[in-house]
């Protein structure tokens, strides 16, 4: 079986166009990300945010020399590891970031054989062709968590006028039309302070030169006062239809583009189509939980279907969500209520009915329906259900009984496919049945809600200094790595996620049979893995 790849920092840009599945919806967003329009992709882990930036990365840089866009792709997934003294740390840190990718994109493309004088601003100093001083700064910041008391100079840091003044006139000596940004895991999603910095920015860089695109996730993004919601970008959310009629095949060639053209697993998806489709439609539209689930069901069996659902969607999925609160415990409360609102009452809700809808021949629910006026806690707990990816907002303003106003969501199917006693056997009728008028509704003052607002204080603000501490200190099993490569590095005896982000290339080639390739492949996957890891 092909190794199938889960996540986006793992596919080479030039494989990327490749791997792509386009849909309506697909090809709508990549042409508004390469437009001059802001926007902002929200989406739950693994929907496909990055792989989408990345296709209009790609397409962009094979339209540079006409339509002379140029797309600079960069991710703030070290945000984690950022603890200065500097208040404005984590602003200091992106525009240093940004200065820096910026140069080395005009780099890629040849362009600063005649430098234009602003290079200057953005290099933080004379430019040169071995070092950066604004590359050095970037690190200092993105070190900082060794040192947090030490003092990071910032002279060198264009401010934000200066550099918008300095991609102006570079756009204007080299003849670009404008500069692309898009922006991946735009800010750590448990710090409320470094989203805020980061819009703030966002909407102060918008110039006719440059054009600002981030990916965040769901529920957990603090937008601050500065930024306005509906005027300084367009939101689009990132969540495939499964209702569609293409959505089926759209999954499959996923899967297929993936792999061999004699593999095994093509063989296993076209004898076992509805064991595949079972799996497609637990993903609930996530390209990630499809890869996931079926790489650990190669056969397609009956058996090993039945086993998949129950431990990838009813305990692995659930765990992750419960595990939040080891990392966040300002939202522990929050993390544990909401776990139980979907294990307790929710899913045996849609269970009980589903199995009354199909007895009498009737269509079936993967739906519940919350007031919009219930209180700040309940919506608060359930943006972080959508974080996981258990739930999926699909639709604001929905009218249910009595005419009341409120917002549906869509259970994920796998979830609920996990409570039937053999999932091979009934999810089909339940997914193939399902209409979005049969909701599940919770009113304003529904008493389930009542515990998480008498019980559960008001949030409290993490202190990222000791959390970070605490999760550095974990051991590497807790990352989301091939066996075989957390074997290598306890052959080594890197046995902690701190261990990682310390090792050198040099110490990985000192394991048995790693050389500069594997070590490079087993550094860059490692590192990857904490910072997916530490940004929840």
């Amino acid at each position: 079986m092909s190794d199938l790849l889960f996540r986006t920092e793992d596919i080479p840009n030039e494989d990327i166009l490749d791997l792509f599945v386009e849909t309506n919806q697909d090809r709508d967003v990549i042409e508004k990300l390469k437009s001059v329009s802001p926007i902002i992709l929200v989406g739950s882990r693994g929907v496909g945010k990055s792989f989408l930036m990345k296709v209009a990365e790609e397409e962009l840089n094979k339209t540079f020399i006409s339509d002379k866009v140029l797309p600079v792709y960069l991710t703030f997934n070290k945000s984690s590891l950022i603890h200065s003294s500097d208040k404005s740390q984590f602003s200091n840190w992106m525009l240093s970031l940004i200065c820096s990718k910026v140069i080395r994109q005009l780099r890629r493309k040849g362009m600063l054989a005649n430098l234009p004088n602003s290079i200057n601003v953005l290099s933080g100093g004379e430019y040169s062709e071995d070092s950066l001083k604004i590359e050095d700064v970037a690190k200092l910041y993105e070190e900082s968590w060794k040192n947090p008391t030490n003092v990071i100079a910032t002279t060198s840091i264009p401010t934000v006028d200066n550099f918008k003044d300095a991609i102006q006139e570079i756009c204007e000596d080299l003849g670009i039309k404008r500069i692309n940004l898009l922006i991946d895991e735009a800010a750590h999603i448990f710090r409320p302070e470094q989203q805020r910095q980061f819009f703030t920015l966002f909407r102060d860089l918008r110039s006719p030169y440059i054009s600002c695109n981030a990916a965040v996730y769901p529920g957990v993004t603090s937008y601050g006062d500065v930024f306005q919601y509906t005027q300084d970008a367009t939101f689009i959310n990132i969540n495939r239809d499964i209702f569609s009629d293409s959505y089926i095949d759209r999954m499959r060639e996923i899967v297929e583009k993936q792999t061999d053209a004699d593999s095994n697993l093509l063989t296993e998806i076209s004898r076992n189509r509805n064991n595949f489709e079972i799996l497609a439609y637990a993903a609930s539209g996530n390209p990630r939980f499809l890869l996931k689930s079926i790489s650990r069901t190669p056969k397609l069996s009956s058996t090993q279907l039945n086993e998949t659902i129950r431990e990838f969607y009813k305990v692995e999925l659930l765990a992750e969500h419960s595990n939040l609160s080891e990392k966040y415990p300002g939202q522990t409360g929050l993390i544990d209520w909401g776990r139980q609102f979907i294990e307790n009452i929710v899913l045996p809700e849609i269970q009980k009915k589903n199995n009354s809808y199909l007895q009498g021949d009737k269509q079936t629910s993967c739906f519940i329906w919350v007031h919009k006026d219930v209180p700040q806690t309940v919506k608060e707990s359930i943006r972080l259900l959508e974080y996981t990816g258990i739930i999926q907002e699909h639709g604001k303003g929905i009218k249910a009984t009595k005419a009341e106003i409120g917002t549906r969501f869509l259970i994920n199917l796998g979830c609920i496919f996990s409570q039937e006693s053999a999932p091979s056997s009934s999810s089909l009728s339940i997914a193939r049945n399902i209409t979005s008028k049969r909701m599940t509704e919770f009113g304003m003052s529904n008493p389930y809600f009542r515990d998480l607002v008498d019980k559960i204080p008001d949030f409290k603000e993490n202190d990222m200094n000791e959390i970070l501490s605490k999760e550095l200190a974990k051991s590497i099993d807790v990352l989301d790595l091939s066996g075989w490569i957390k074997e290598t590095l306890k052959g080594i005896n890197i046995f902690t996620v701190k261990d990682i982000l310390t090792t050198t290339e040099a110490t990985l080639k000192t394991a048995y049979y790693v050389g500069d390739k594997r070590a490079r492949l087993v550094k860059s996957a490692a590192t990857t893995s904490v910072y997916e890891y530490l940004n929840g």
